[in-house]
């Protein structure tokens, strides 16, 4: 079991900073090419889209674990949107009315797990929806972020630089992702989006502290590897 994790998400009902009951978690893969390209992955042609449950939220400062026979674990940062105002079939022109906040979380991947599911054709919610597998920062409210596109996203481990990006990089931009989305699924308030993450993914260790930030300057994560 996942012990500190546990103790968090059982009170996260609300997503931090924002008040908002806690919704849907929908995640974008692949909309980095490089990340595609530093896996061995194709670059796709339209949104790779899979959930992770609400169970699996962390927030600042949790301390998570896994079993030891899970395999590697890979830290994944990543941009998170959180829609304050729902709907369907919402048009890109608009798309950023519906947003509450930015935040910026991790998507912790069980990688071996994963690699077996997609060598047989089936989905990753064992890889990527473990307790504790998707801290998340307190929210800055949307009226604070003038451009979207212009924030930044890095993660250290142990102080040591691992990946840097730039939201103006994803292959399908905000506005993209809550129409593709809001074309196929209803949009709730309190559902947040991952949005993709940035090339420079790589193993967590025990011990290991790891430090997320969304720039420039508006929110910062920290999560450590239990021992």
């Amino acid at each position: 079991m996942l012990r500190a994790a546990v103790d968090y998400h059982q009170q996260m009902e609300q997503l931090p900073g924002l008040g908002l009951p806690v919704g849907s978690l929908w995640c974008i893969g692949r909309n980095y090419a490089e990340h595609a390209r530093e896996l061995g992955n194709a670059v796709p042609q339209a949104p790779v889209v899979f959930l992770k449950p609400a169970s699996s939220l962390a927030g600042d400062g949790a301390t998570v674990a896994w079993p030891a026979d899970i395999g590697a674990v890979h830290h994944e940062v990543e941009l998170v949107v959180a829609i304050g105002r729902g709907g369907s079939g919402i048009p890109r022109e608009t798309a950023l009315a519906h947003v509450a906040g930015y935040a910026v979380g991790i998507d912790l991947t069980a990688r071996d797990q994963q690699a077996k599911a997609k060598a047989a054709g089936l989905p990753w919610t064992e890889a990527k929806g473990r307790d504790g597998f998707a801290p998340l920062s307190r929210f800055v409210p949307a009226a604070a972020v003038a451009d979207p596109a212009a924030l930044t996203l890095t993660l250290r481990v142990d102080g040591a630089l691992r990946q840097e990006g730039r939201a103006a990089d994803m292959l399908w931009d905000i506005p993209s992702l809550i129409a593709y989305l809001s074309e196929r699924f209803t949009l709730r308030p309190g559902d947040a989006i991952f949005t993709g993450t940035p090339p420079g993914v790589g193993p967590l260790s025990p011990g290991n502290r790891v430090e997320a930030e969304l720039g420039p300057g508006l929110a910062r994560l920290t999560l450590t590897i239990a021992r």
